[in-house]
């Protein structure tokens, strides 16, 4: 059928290529209309060669169809079941599958948990959303800019919490054992008070943000690095052993700290730190070495501080030596409390026999006070002191207040203390002495 159809189809195109020659040859068409009316005749015998090959396709699903069912082939073409006859009948799934079908009976679904990936991901509709501050793990060089100043402003305020909440600001990571090697380098270039300070931060920050592993690790480093640290300190190696002593009395360092260095260690520094920290530990067996660095600063007794200063005074006396006692002063680190300096300095020139010991004192104020040591406010209470006590001292010197009077003089000559301070030197008064000299002459009388 398809190829009688194909061949009158040809037939017409023909017939309708003839009709249009003949036209032509009428000339009753110009060449580009004759061009037109060919394009047209084509597309016409096109559209009918279309319109056939359609139709014949049809009658082809037909015959097949006629063919599969003269062979013996059951169902159509679009059923889904299995055309070999060996199925065993069941539906697919187990009855799961299709359309509208949510499963077998009886299955019980889990809650499924959302995808965050998933395009249609909501998170505002997935209840409280927590959000977390990541903070990135310090470098070498950001590590001493972040830490450098808390240690420095430790010395100033010595508060272990303080440090503790700053560093648990930033994210050491890896860097925990530099954390002690670096505040302990800084403590030896410091004062005995900001080394006794060190040991505490060590021993409140191991257990919460140190380990005893980071801390034994860091020894380990200032063991290694002694040759370095003697040439800016050169008692590193007896302090770094007080250190270890003081670290292990504290449980900072483990127990057996020093025997894994027995026999081990060539580098003569580090074999002097740990035979000092061996000999402290020996002599203080049991008992909290916590007078390894001294008691320093402000949390001295005060009794301890006047006899202290009463003992650098005379020491003074008796060497001449100003920049001595001044970096004996500058070692208790008592700023606050140099008006004490001052009080004694005065009283020890009332109660002094000799005329050397005035020259010399003075000498001495004039160097704190040119150095900037004993400032003008100290030196203003310490004076004030001894005019407010002149009565009581008067009673052992008697002498006192003229004594008072040319030193006093002598302070303002070399410039040590203002002139409304000079104005303000007590003076004896003369009611009192001559109620004296009554009492003195009725005591005679009874007599």
């Amino acid at each position: 059928m398809a190829t009688e159809g194909k061949q009158g189809l040809a037939a017409d195109v023909r017939t309708l290529t003839e009709a249009g020659s003949e036209t032509a040859q009428d000339g009753t068409r110009t060449p580009q209309e004759e061009e037109l009316h060919k394009a047209r005749l084509s597309a016409k015998a096109k559209r009918k060669l279309r319109k056939s090959s359609s139709r014949d396709s049809g009658s082809g699903r037909e015959s097949f169809s006629d063919n599969a069912e003269a062979a013996g082939i059951k169902g159509k073409m679009g059923d889904k079941k299995s055309r070999s006859g060996k199925g065993r009948g069941l539906p697919k799934k187990g009855g799961a599958g299709g359309k509208g079908v949510w499963g077998t009976a009886a299955e019980v679904y889990d809650v499924e948990q959302p995808d965050i990936y998933d395009p249609n991901y909501d998170d505002d509709k997935q209840g409280e959303t927590v959000y977390q501050t990541v903070v990135p793990e310090l470098d070498d060089c950001e590590f001493e800019k972040a830490v450098t100043p808390i240690i420095q402003e430790y010395f100033e305020h010595g508060d272990t919490k303080e440090v503790a909440t700053l560093l648990h600001q930033l994210n050491l990571g890896t860097k925990k054992s530099k954390l002690p090697f670096l505040s302990v380098t800084m403590s030896l270039e410091g004062k005995a008070s900001h080394r006794e300070l060190m040991s505490r931060l060590l021993a409140d920050l191991t257990g919460k943000r140190l380990s005893v592993n980071d801390v034994a690790s860091a020894f380990d480093q200032l063991l290694r690095d002694l040759p370095d640290l003697i040439l800016d300190t050169p008692e590193a190696p007896q302090m770094l052993g007080q250190f270890v002593a003081r670290a292990m009395a504290d449980h900072v360092l483990p127990a057996g700290f020093l025997d894994s260095y027995k026999g081990k260690v060539d580098c003569e520094q580090a074999r002097v730190a740990l035979d000092r920290a061996a000999v402290l530990l020996s002599m203080k067996r049991g008992v909290r070495l916590d007078n390894v660095w001294g008691v320093g600063g402000g949390l001295r007794p005060v009794k301890q501080l006047v006899k202290e200063m009463n003992l650098l005074l005379k020491e003074y006396l008796l060497s001449t030596d100003a920049a001595e006692a001044e970096l004996c002063l500058q070692n208790l680190e008592v700023p606050h409390f140099h008006h004490e300096l001052v009080y004694e300095a005065v009283v020890m020139v009332l109660e002094s026999t000799s005329g050397d010991a005035s020259d010399l004192i003075v000498k001495l104020l004039k160097s704190f006070w040119e150095s900037g040591f004993v400032t003008l406010d100290q030196m203003n209470r310490g004076f004030m002191r001894v005019f407010d006590a002149m009565p009581d001292i008067s009673l052992d010197v008697p002498n006192s207040y003229s004594t008072l009077k040319g030193f006093v003089d002598h302070c303002h000559q070399q410039g040590v203390i203002t002139k409304a301070l000079q104005d303000q030197c007590p003076k004896r008064e003369a009611r009192r002495s001559a109620s004296e000299d009554g009492s003195n002459c009725v005591a005679g009388a009874a007599q």
